[in-house]
């Protein structure tokens, strides 16, 4: 080798000059990324003597100013004699471990950092209140104990509890530790005509304590007594039962009275008492101004068994009046109860229309209706003894219903339309059920509108 090329390696492996520094690193790397697997890297070459003969290698160099242009690989010849001195160098080194195929490369190590761990689930983030499932089924409430059902009498009491009330606390407020006096009985009129008993009522009850207790004290106890004794002198001449036997095949009962006294609701209840005697009832659906009357007696009949003439709405009250008539006498029934629309007694027009009922009737028989029951609702204070004098007059009112005895009622009325008209009174109602209908006791009422037990 010549001397050049031995200076040359010198400089490649002895690493004593700065510029073959240079050369040698560039000239490594060539040889590295061109080698074959298994190829003699730089290092051990580096690692032979340099006066190794058998190691020849040609490279073209360029000068140091060349470096700064981008470089080039060079070509690299290998003596094959020199691979054959390097092989023992080989030898000496560990054996290559083999890479295994089936296992994925680990990945880059990188940089950690912060992370929050994500929850498992919503409920793990973040805890909601625990929600008992609801049954499909209510469970069932506790068992109350059932309040004790009422007498009649006790219902009744209720029903007149505003007329009683407003009596006796008047009475107390007169009566307490004072002698009878003018005075007393003329603030003692004054409470019995506001609370409806009428002006004759009134003034029977105020001359029956007059006699002969001027001048001594009376308590209001023995003032309420007297108050019911005159009272059910009053009423017990018009407490009457409703008869129905009288011969007559259908017996016809003709409802009448204003809007919203209950005349519906009553032949209902009536129905339902004459089933429970054994009659077959029949029911005529005159209210044909409203469809509510039409279906409600409807319902009245599917409860009762009761047959149900009905027409549409608006039709001809007097020609379905007819009808039922024809119907009844033909299917030999008990009773026909015919409702009528209600109608305000100072309705000429209406009042016609009434006449014109009872006029049809009467041509299936001349003595029909054999029974025409006025409904009184019993809010309505005075106006009730016009309801009675003029639907009397139209109609031949033979008796009295009283409703809505509720608590709210003005239950004197009756006392001066008895002692004025002396109609019977047949039922009173103190609510929408079919026992809260009873025959009228004049010593119940009497009673109970004295505030007496």
């Amino acid at each position: 080798m010549s001397e050049k090329k031995r200076g040359f390696l010198g400089r490649l492996f002895g690493g004593k000059d700065k510029a073959g520094d240079q050369v040698e690193t560039a000239a490594e790397t060539v040889a590295d990324e061109a080698a074959p697997q298994g190829a003699v890297s730089a290092d051990t070459a580096a690692a032979e003597p340099e006066e190794d003969p058998s190691l020849h290698v040609e490279m073209d160099v360029r000068p140091v100013a060349a470096l700064n242009e981008p470089f080039q690989p060079q070509k690299i010849e290998v003596v094959p004699e020199a691979i054959a001195d390097i092989e023992p160098a080989r030898s000496q080194l560990p054996p290559e471990e083999p890479i295994p195929t089936d296992v994925a490369p680990e990945p880059e190590a990188e940089e950690p950092t912060e992370t929050l761990a994500e929850p498992e689930s919503e409920a793990a983030a973040e805890p909601e209140p625990e929600i008992t499932p609801v049954p499909d089924v209510a469970p069932e409430p506790e068992a109350q104990p059932e309040e004790p059902k009422l007498s009649w009498f006790q219902r009744l009491k209720k029903g007149l509890s505003r007329s009683s009330s407003s009596l006796t606390e008047g009475i107390s407020s007169i009566f307490t530790k004072r002698k009878l006096d003018a005075s007393m009985l003329e603030e003692l009129e004054d409470i019995l005509i506001q609370a409806d008993l009428g002006v004759d009522t009134a003034m029977a009850i105020t001359d029956r304590l007059s006699d002969g207790r001027y001048d001594k004290e009376i308590s209001p106890e023995e003032v309420r007594a007297i108050l019911s004794e005159e009272v059910e002198k009053v009423l017990d001449p018009v407490a009457k039962p409703l008869d129905l036997d009288t011969g007559k095949k259908p017996h016809v009962v003709l409802m009448v009275g204003v809007n919203g006294t209950g005349k519906t609701t009553t032949i209902g209840k009536l129905s339902q008492k004459l089933r429970s005697e054994g009659k077959k009832v029949m029911l005529a659906a005159g209210d044909t101004f409203r469809a509510a009357a039409v279906e409600q007696l409807k319902i009245w009949g599917d409860r009762t068994g009761a047959e149900v003439i009905a027409r549409d709405t608006g039709a001809d009250a007097a020609g379905l009046a007819f009808d039922a008539m024809k119907e009844a006498k033909e299917k030999q029934v008990d009773v026909l109860l015919i409702d009528t629309a209600g109608r305000l007694q100072n309705r000429a027009e209406l009042m016609d229309e009434l006449e014109k009922v009872i006029r049809v009737i009467k041509k299936h028989d001349p003595e029909a209706p054999h029974t025409v029951i006025l409904t009184l609702d019993a809010t309505t204070g005075q106006n009730a003894l016009n309801q009675v004098e003029i639907f009397g007059k139209v109609a031949g009112v033979t008796g009295l219903v009283m409703t809505k005895l509720d608590g709210t009622a003005r239950g004197g009325i009756l006392v001066a339309i008895a002692a004025k008209h002396g109609l019977p009174v047949h039922f009173i109602g103190v609510g929408e059920g079919v026992a809260d209908l009873e025959p009228f006791s004049a010593k119940d009422f009497a009673s109970a509108i004295a505030g007496l037990a």
